[in-house]
């Protein structure tokens, strides 16, 4: 194993830490990161601290934010009667590049997993809740991904909110765009037939 001076062998361990960082790309982005200029690290190192500092969850919806409420809860052109709710910060990112809803967020920060030991309590769903009680939220939308915590997820939460008279819709599963179904497994290729469209 290469000895690394001790600075540069705590960046690589820190890098390493990174999701999808292994040993290779670590060692090659510390000594990237070593080529760089004064300035540039600097402001790297602010960046990295301004973001862990300086953001926090919406007390609304508990998407990551600088601002409390967040700028989509407090968007008064939203569609108020829709709530899309998903696991991550990340996933609201992504339906809104998309620019297809213009309705509310809640992110749960986590799925229910028993396996795992988490449980209801431990995601954001008394929050959740409370938002239902208080607002004239007529559909939720549940787009916990397709594994089985996400679908156990999303079972719990539609037993617990139709009761209250409010539409549970799920996001549709099936093929991607651009796949072949000789490829696509059996559970795609049976929720591709269950959620097919007239046309």
């Amino acid at each position: 194993m290469a000895y690394y001076p001790e600075p540069i062998a705590k960046l690589i361990e820190s890098y390493v830490k990174l999701p999808g960082i292994g040993q290779k790309t670590a060692t090659r982005l510390a000594f990237y990161t070593i080529g760089m200029s004064d300035d540039d690290v600097n402001q790297f190192a602010a960046n990295l601290l301004s973001a862990k500092r300086d953001l926090h969850f919406c007390s609304i919806c508990g998407n990551l934010t600088d601002a409390d409420p967040c700028n989509i809860c407090s968007d008064e052109s939203r569609d108020r009667t829709t709530i899309f709710v998903v696991e991550e910060s990340k996933d609201v990112l992504a339906m809104e590049k998309i620019r297809e809803y213009n309705g509310l967020y809640h992110v749960l920060h986590g799925t229910i997993s028993p396996m795992n030991g988490v449980s209801p309590d431990d995601i954001n769903v008394k929050t959740l809740i409370t938002r239902l009680m208080d607002s004239q939220v007529a559909e939720v939308i549940i787009a916990t991904n397709a594994t089985s915590d996400g679908e156990a997820t999303a079972m719990y939460l539609a037993r617990i909110i139709k009761p209250a008279g409010i539409k549970v819709t799920r996001l549709a599963r099936g093929l991607a765009v651009g796949s072949d179904i000789e490829y696509a497994d059996e559970v795609t290729l049976s929720k591709a037939v269950e959620n097919r469209q007239e046309i």
